[in-house]
């Protein structure tokens, strides 16, 4: 299958979710999105009202925020009001970090009703349920991704960007083992070329959740290709 730089950027959604992200990189964000026609763009809560501004005029790229981010470790009731509130801010999407914490000791019935919190507060917007894959054993993944799937989830996310490690090769493919076609796959965390992204694409993702920068140059470089398109 051969995908072209359009189908690529309808496979991104641009973030900047970083303590120190200024309004100045919000504004430059939305640009690039918008220039490239990214599927969504994900910023923290306090820009969510901005950046669905930024897109009025182009309604062929989506907002997103994220709840419970980027710990997971908030009260349920709060990742569930936070969610009700992106919903008030205009977003189309919320990815939202899974109580790690209570994964790895074995609560799977809280994490389940956790995550499904955030799924019913989102009124049927997508939502994406952060596993953060760098703390979690093989086991746990599975077991995380099957309860996300449970819980009503769009998309299983293997991080937040903020862990030492992200996305990789070995843990995609885990994810896409788990959940089929019952939801998608989104790698996040350290996917920063071409090659990468056709490997993983390879392997089940159907989303990157990847920065302005590393997003152009993926682009950039996808255009430069014989024919302007990449083979996976």
């Amino acid at each position: 299958m051969e995908l072209s730089v359009d189908a690529l950027a309808r496979m991104m959604d641009l973030s900047a979710v970083r303590t120190d992200v200024a309004y100045p990189e919000i504004e430059q964000l939305a640009a690039t999105a918008k220039r490239f026609q990214a599927i969504c763009v994900f910023v923290m809560p306090c820009y969510a009202a901005e950046m669905t501004r930024l897109l009025s005029d182009a309604p062929e790229v989506g907002s997103g925020s994220v709840a419970g981010f980027p710990s997971g470790a908030t009260a349920t009731s709060t990742k569930a009001a936070e969610a009700c509130s992106l919903v008030e801010l205009g977003v189309d999407e919320i990815d939202m970090v899974i109580n790690v914490g209570w994964l790895k000791s074995a609560r799977h019935d809280d994490v389940r009703e956790d995550t499904a919190a955030v799924v019913n507060a989102a009124q049927g917007k997508p939502v994406k349920a952060i596993l953060e894959c760098h703390y979690l054993s093989n086991d746990e993944m599975r077991r995380g991704a099957e309860l996300a799937v449970e819980a009503g989830v769009a998309f299983v996310k293997t991080g937040t960007g903020w862990a030492p490690t992200g996305a990789t090769l070995e843990n995609v493919k885990l994810l896409k083992s788990v959940v089929g076609d019952q939801a998608g796959v989104k790698a996040a965390g350290g996917v920063r070329d071409l090659d990468t992204v056709v490997e993983m694409i390879r392997r089940g993702v159907t989303r990157f959740g990847i920065s302005a920068e590393s997003g152009a140059k993926i682009l950039e470089e996808c255009a430069a290709r014989p024919g302007g398109v990449v083979t996976v």
